[in-house]
């Protein structure tokens, strides 16, 4: 039998064969780690669609960050619960609002970590929607003031980078002339700038107590058919000053993120959101997967679809296992 001059199993043999050769990686650097604050004291609630996942109150959220800051997790993203709801989402951008208490304590304490604020209405409405209401429809301008004074709370604050999630159109730039104006131009824009309406984003609404209560969010958040619109969004993002762009959801949209990394020499960011997260947990806990290989095969493919940055609950997991 003639066998081929390259023979690629040579290269597969050993682990550190396949290690040398190995095209893509995952690094702690690449991390970044949700997580939900609300008001109270030693509040850890557990959410019950998302194991080891948890809302906490500043005081325990101290806990998380030390092991966070332990395993060398460079930065975390913070979802806010408030305290009460009203139609205007006005505790979002209160001076003394959740967020904007744990982003000052944070900052504190561990003045290198990497703080990234989500700016959205759609925890702190009463109604549950991602921007201001009129006739029952979101707004798309009048929100987008809401939107640049919540932003422009967590500046002052002291985030270090704002990440805009509602999908109105113009909020990237409204933002960034707002920092700006304020004398915050060094403040950082991760643009939530590819966000389809997804099903995969269930257990993350238990977990911010965020979910509509009437309608959707199919006319502000695309439509998971689409492909070339992502990257129009993704360009007029990138035009209003974002200088991270995301896609959102990851695993069922590792096409696009493919396809922005391929059209813009821009970083960008992959949520690696809460259904994906639960349904790998759900299937370990049944005895049907290894959860960690899963895992990091997850992981791994986000990046090598393109993305520089992937948010994920697993940043823990990850990170031990990449520390071992």
């Amino acid at each position: 039998m003639h066998y081929p001059v390259y023979r690629p199993r040579r290269l597969r043999r050993t682990e550190n064969l396949r290690r040398m050769i190995r095209e893509t990686t995952l690094d702690i650097s690449q991390l970044i780690y949700p997580l939900f604050v609300m008001p109270g004291e030693e509040v850890k609630n557990p959410i019950k669609s998302m194991p080891q996942v948890f809302q906490f109150s500043i005081d325990l959220l101290m806990e998380e960050m030390k092991e966070v800051v332990a395993l060398n997790i460079p930065a975390v993203i913070l979802f806010g619960l408030p305290q009460e709801k009203d139609e205007r989402g006005s505790e979002a951008y209160s001076q003394n609002g959740i967020v904007q208490e744990a982003i000052r304590t944070i900052k504190d304490k561990y003045p290198e970590l990497v703080v990234i604020t989500d700016v959205c209405l759609c925890e702190y409405t009463s109604h549950g929607h991602c921007g201001i209401l009129k006739e029952q429809q979101v707004d798309n301008d009048a929100t987008l003031d809401i939107l640049a004074k919540v932003a422009l709370s967590h500046a002052r604050a002291g985030a270090d980078m704002v990440a805009p999630s509602d999908m109105m159109d113009g909020r990237v730039g409204a933002i960034r002339q707002s920092l700006d104006e304020s004398g915050f131009e060094h403040i950082g824009i991760l643009a939530y700038a590819a966000k389809y309406c997804s099903a995969f984003y269930g257990p993350f609404r238990e977990a911010a107590d965020s979910a509509p209560q009437f309608g959707d969010r199919r006319s502000y958040q695309m439509d998971m058919a689409n492909a070339s619109e992502a990257l129009r969004e993704v360009g007029l993002d990138i035009d209003e000053g974002a200088d991270i762009v995301m896609v959102k959801p990851a695993l069922a949209y590792l096409d696009i993120i493919r396809r922005v990394k391929e059209q813009y020499d821009w970083p960008v960011a992959a949520y690696n959101v809460s259904g994906e997260y639960a349904m790998i947990k759900a299937a370990a806990a049944q005895g049907w997967l290894d959860e960690k290989r899963v895992m990091m095969e997850t992981l791994i493919a986000i990046r090598r679809a393109g993305a520089d940055l992937i948010l994920t609950y697993f940043a823990k997991d990850a990170a031990r296992l990449l520390q071992s």
